[in-house]
């Protein structure tokens, strides 16, 4: 919530493997061009993901960015309304975030939201070890996975 009273929303995506959180972005609205958009962007990066686990909200079961899945070969996996256990990942940061940053304040703007939100995301994937990845930080965990594969692919 900023102080002007606007709701704020947030897409986060979160790799179900490395636990990293890959999109973190905080807006007055979301919608499913800003996913596109959002995802667009993850994607360039070389981060194309087999499928994406969501909810049914409106901004993901857009015909368009439907369509656009189907022609990128990405998969859709929507979680039943009301059944958040079927994305613990998410659930878990999304429960962090809100803790720890959301509801701690109210900003003065969805941009300083955003930019707090930008700086969560590093530290989240840059300074908290994970038990489940042997007490490496996400990133670390990602990176050293991308090696492994890098050497795979030139040994191969």
């Amino acid at each position: 919530m900023t102080t002007g009273g606007h709701s704020l929303r947030v897409l986060a995506l979160v790799d179900e493997y490395t636990r990293e959180c890959l999109i973190l972005k905080v807006a007055k609205n979301i919608n499913a061009k800003s996913v596109r958009e959002s995802l667009r962007s993850l994607f360039l990066k070389g981060r194309m993901p087999r499928y994406i686990r969501s909810d049914n909200g409106p901004e993901f079961i857009a015909e368009s960015l439907s369509k656009w899945f189907k022609e990128l070969g990405v998969k859709t996996a929507f979680i039943e309304p009301g059944s958040p256990w079927e994305n613990a990942y998410i659930e878990s940061f999304n429960a962090r975030l809100r803790d720890e940053l959301l509801d701690r304040r109210t900003f003065e703007t969805a941009r300083e939201a955003g930019y707090l939100a930008n700086q969560y995301q590093k530290e989240y994937n840059e300074e908290r070890p994970h038990s489940s990845l042997s007490y490496l930080t996400q990133g670390e965990f990602s990176r050293r996975l991308e090696e492994r594969e890098v050497k795979h692919n030139h040994a191969a």
